[in-house]
């Protein structure tokens, strides 16, 4: 099996270079990631500036390509420049923090994995919950007979996944939840102060939290200490709205 894999961290992120050693007992590996940490910023490419790429090796070990580029970028490459042939399997992560909720819509992590469905290739997305002393070779263990029980179980068709770990699965598993994302809004709070010179500036917060719901999602079961896995699609439209709106007969100005 070939596969690539990514992340949104960096190169020398340790969450990568657990799932590479995670992934080997799988098939190739092919690591293609950013030369710098990337987090936050979607599903951005780079087309107004050349893509600079550099092999990075461990010892006499190549350990893959590091690109001055997004995580979407760099999937694009993997695909097209990198692997030696055309991945079975694209894997982003393992992410330092969990990409759940709203943060999917932000995450370069899922970004990656959604990039990689594009071109009908199963992507999965793994994220854990920040800590200062994650432990991210446990959470790639945690993370690989889950994808081994996906690529099964699976229909034939590319599928497009986000798996978050939080830290209490590592120490006390509880099981995994198949859960829609959840879509309440948080982190609307930003601290506003003023800079030596004077400035204006604000930072962003995570306040308020949240807001609790009797739906079971990926928020609620995370919070209990599930592992939870979500479906994902990368199609925008609103079924039920583009049928109401065929019946407008909108018309331009004549």
């Amino acid at each position: 099996m070939q596969i690539l894999l990514t992340n949104d961290d960096g190169i020398c992120a340790p969450g990568l270079a657990a799932l590479e050693r995670a992934l080997a007992k799988l098939g190739d590996v092919c690591v293609v990631a950013p030369a710098t940490e990337q987090s936050g910023v979607g599903h951005s490419i780079t087309f107004l500036s050349p893509l600079v790429c550099k092999e990075v090796y461990d010892g006499d070990r190549r350990r893959g390509w590091a690109v001055e580029g997004s995580p979407a970028d760099c999937v694009k490459l993997g695909i097209f420049e990198h692997c030696p042939q055309q991945p079975d399997l694209i894997v982003s992560g393992i992410n330092g923090g969990l990409n759940a909720g709203i943060n999917v819509l932000y995450s370069g992590t899922v970004a990656a994995a959604i990039e990689g469905a594009f071109f009908g290739i199963t992507s999965i997305a793994v994220s854990l919950e920040f800590d200062d002393h994650a432990e991210f070779d446990k959470a790639a263990l945690t993370a690989l007979p889950l994808i081994v029980q996906i690529l099964a179980k699976k229909s034939d068709e590319a599928q497009l996944y986000n798996l978050n770990i939080p830290t209490a699965a590592i120490e006390a598993p509880k099981g995994v939840k198949v859960v829609p994302m959840g879509v309440a809004r948080y982190g609307e709070h930003f601290i506003k102060r003023t800079d030596p010179k004077g400035r204006t500036y604000y930072w962003a917060t995570n306040d308020p939290p949240p807001r609790r719901c009797e739906q079971e999602t990926d928020l609620t079961m995370l919070e209990q200490g599930f592992v939870t896995l979500t479906p994902l699609q990368y199609d925008m439209t609103k079924p039920a709205v583009l049928r109401e709106m065929q019946d407008w007969e909108l018309q331009l100005p004549t």
